[in-house]
């Protein structure tokens, strides 16, 4: 089995999104096996089509700067590599992502497209499985959550590849935990 450890960043504004949607526009995540081995990392920028243009405020927010975008593949072409890198339908895979708007992301993406998505079956929410077993009220963010187990913070919030790498650690720490 292979789990999957995802982060996603999708355009956003102050408000509600024009067009009514939230585009993918970068996927990071971390393959992981059953003994905790790290076999591998994915890390692609995405090409909006609905609302092509960033926010000021998603620039800001992410790091993700226009001219990175203008040049990203599309979505169709990226989540084929995406599910490639996961194992296709070749290995036997878990998603895991903090929060559960990853996948409501995906799906929504992958209908925009008419992609299948019914891969994301095996989705699961790191954050509210975490709180389980922990026994936690409060929520908090990764990157306390992060610090509060142990570890560094690496790179820069908000960058999916940075948030996916530093949640594989949490991932890792707690393996016999999560399924």
């Amino acid at each position: 089995m292979n789990y999957i450890v995802l982060d996603l960043e999708a355009t956003c504004w102050l408000g509600k999104p024009p067009n009514g949607i939230n585009e993918i526009i970068e996927i990071g995540a971390v393959k992981i096996n059953d003994y905790g081995d790290v076999l591998g990392f994915f890390s692609k920028l995405i090409k909006p089509s609905v609302n092509p243009k960033l926010s000021g405020f998603c620039k800001k927010l992410t790091g993700i700067k226009q001219e990175q975008l203008n040049v990203a593949d599309g979505f169709v072409k990226v989540i084929d590599e995406f599910k490639e890198f996961i194992g296709g339908e070749e290995e036997e895979f878990a998603l895991f992502s903090w929060g559960d708007n990853d996948r409501s992301y995906l799906e929504s993406n992958c209908k925009l497209h008419n992609i299948d998505y019914h891969w994301l079956e095996s989705f699961h929410d790191m954050h509210k499985i975490y709180l389980k077993f922990k026994g936690a009220q409060t929520k908090s963010g990764l990157k306390h959550i992060v610090e509060s187990e142990g570890f560094e913070f690496e790179g820069v919030q908000h960058s999916a590849y940075v948030d996916a790498y530093n949640l594989g650690k949490i991932f890792i720490k707690y393996l016999d935990e999560w399924i």
